[in-house]
C-alpha cells in the first residue's frame, strides 16, 4: 500500500494519574488473591512481576482494589470513563502539536479492543472535541495489540479523499478492563505485563512529522488461539500460548521483509524501528528474527520498562519518545506492530 502524500504530525500520548511499581503490584495481588492460587501460580507471579524488563505501569482507577471482583457492568462504566478521558486529552494534545483546530479535523478512526461502546467512542470524541457532526468516523476493533497501523491505514486513505484534510488517528486501551486473575498462567503473565494508556496523531496531505511511505498487513488466522481475548462467564480473558514469541517473530520478519523489498531497501537503510514490545521474550525473539541490535530496540524497551504493554497505543509512545530524542529529515523508521490473530502490521515513515 503506498501512501506518500501523506503524512502523520502530532503525535501526543496521555496516561492515566495512577503508578505501581511491579513490586507494590505483586504484593498487591499476593494479598488480595491469599488462598485462592495454587502455590506453583504464586511462584510464577513472583517470577514475572520480578523480571526487570518492566518497572512500573499506569493504570485507569483510583484504587487497584477495584479490580478485585470487579463487578461486570462496574467495569464497563469505567472502560467508558477513562477511554474517553485519555482518548480525549490525547486527541487535544494532537490538534495542539499539529497546529489545528477542531474544524479543521474532516475524518476520526479510534481503535481499541480491551472495552466495548455503542455508539462507538468516536462519537463521544466528536462530543468532547468538538468536531465537526457530519464527520467520517470509525470505530474499529478485533486487531489487538496490532490496531494502530490499521487505523492509520484508513486514516490515511480518509485524508487522501479530500485535498487539505486532516483525519485524527486514536489509540486507546483501558488494559486493566480485561484483568482477570486465576491458575491460567496466560492471566499471570498479562497481569505483569500490561497497562493502560492512549495515543493520537494527525494524518493529512501537508508535509509534516512522517511521510507515510508504505504500510504492509499480514494475517495468520491458523495461530488464533495462540494470541487471543476469550470470553469466560461474560467477560474477557487473555490467551497467550508459550509459542507466541517464535509465532511473532516469524510473522512479524516476513512482514518486515516483504515491506523493505517493495521499496527498495535493506535493514541497514532503516534508521530507527519503532517495534511493539510485546513482553521481553517477544522482543529477543523479533530482534533476533530481523537482525538488530539492542541499541535498535531500546525505545521498545524503555518504554516497556516505564509503562509497560498497553496493546495497540504502545507503538505510538515509541515514536514520541524517538521524536523526543530527535530524528533528522530523511530518516526513515519502522513501525511494527503484531497482536491478535495472529495478525502483524508494519508502516514506512520518512521523517520530514
Amino acid at each position: 500500500m503506498k501512501t506518500q502524500d501523506c503524512f502523520v504530525d502530532g503525535i501526543a500520548t496521555a496516561l492515566p494519574p495512577v503508578a505501581i511499581t511491579q513490586a507494590d503490584g505483586a504484593a498487591f495481588l499476593k494479598e488480595s488473591y491469599a488462598g485462592r492460587l495454587k502455590p506453583g501460580s504464586v511462584k510464577l507471579m513472583e517470577k514475572v512481576f520480578s523480571h526487570p524488563s518492566v518497572q512500573s505501569r499506569r493504570f485507569a482507577f483510583d484504587d487497584p482494589s477495584a479490580l478485585v471482583d470487579e463487578d461486570p457492568d462496574r467495569r464497563a462504566e469505567r472502560f467508558a470513563k477513562w477511554a474517553l478521558k485519555l482518548s480525549a486529552d490525547a486527541g487535544r494534545r494532537a490538534l495542539v502539536k499539529a497546529g489545528l483546530a477542531p474544524a479543521d479535523i474532516g475524518g476520526l478512526v479510534v481503535n481499541t479492543c480491551t472495552g466495548y461502546l455503542c455508539p462507538g467512542v468516536s462519537t463521544y470524541l466528536i462530543e468532547e472535541l468538538g468536531l465537526s457532526r457530519s464527520i467520517k468516523a470509525y470505530d474499529l476493533v478485533g486487531s489487538g495489540c496490532g490496531g494502530a497501523v490499521p487505523n492509520l491505514q484508513l486514516a490515511a486513505a480518509l485524508a487522501k479523499e479530500r485535498p487539505g484534510g486532516a483525519v485524527l488517528s486514536v489509540s486507546v486501551e483501558i488494559c486493566s478492563c480485561t484483568f482477570q486473575m486465576g491458575d491460567d498462567a496466560s492471566l499471570i503473565v498479562s497481569n505483569a505485563l500490561f497497562g493502560d494508556g492512549a495515543a493520537a496523531a494527525v494524518v493529512r496531505d501537508r508535509p509534516g512529522g512522517f511521510a507515510i511511505v508504505s504500510s504492509v498487513s499480514r494475517f495468520a488466522p491458523e495461530y488464533r488461539e495462540d494470541i487471543r481475548f476469550v470470553h469466560k462467564n461474560g467477560q474477557l480473558h487473555n490467551q497467550l500460548s508459550a509459542r507466541l514469541p517464535g509465532l511473532a517473530a516469524e510473522t512479524a520478519g516476513s512482514l518486515v521483509t516483504e515491506l523493505l523489498a517493495a521499496n527498495g531497501l535493506t535493514h541497514k537503510d532503516i534508521s530507527r524501528w519503532a517495534v511493539h514490545p510485546g513482553g521481553e521474550n517477544v522482543i529477543r525473539s523479533v530482534q533476533a528474527k530481523l537482525g538488530l541490535a539492542d541499541g535498535d530496540m531500546r525505545y521498545t524497551r524503555k518504554v516497556l520498562s516505564g509503562l509497560g504493554n498497553m496493546s495497540s497505543a504502545t507503538v505510538w509512545f515509541i515514536l514520541d519518545e524517538m521524536e523526543r530524542e530527535g530524528l533528522k529529515p530523511g530518516d526513515l523508521v519502522v513501525m511494527l506492530a503484531f497482536g491478535a490473530g495472529m495478525s502483524a502490521h508494519a508502516c514506512l515513515l520518512k521523517k520530514v
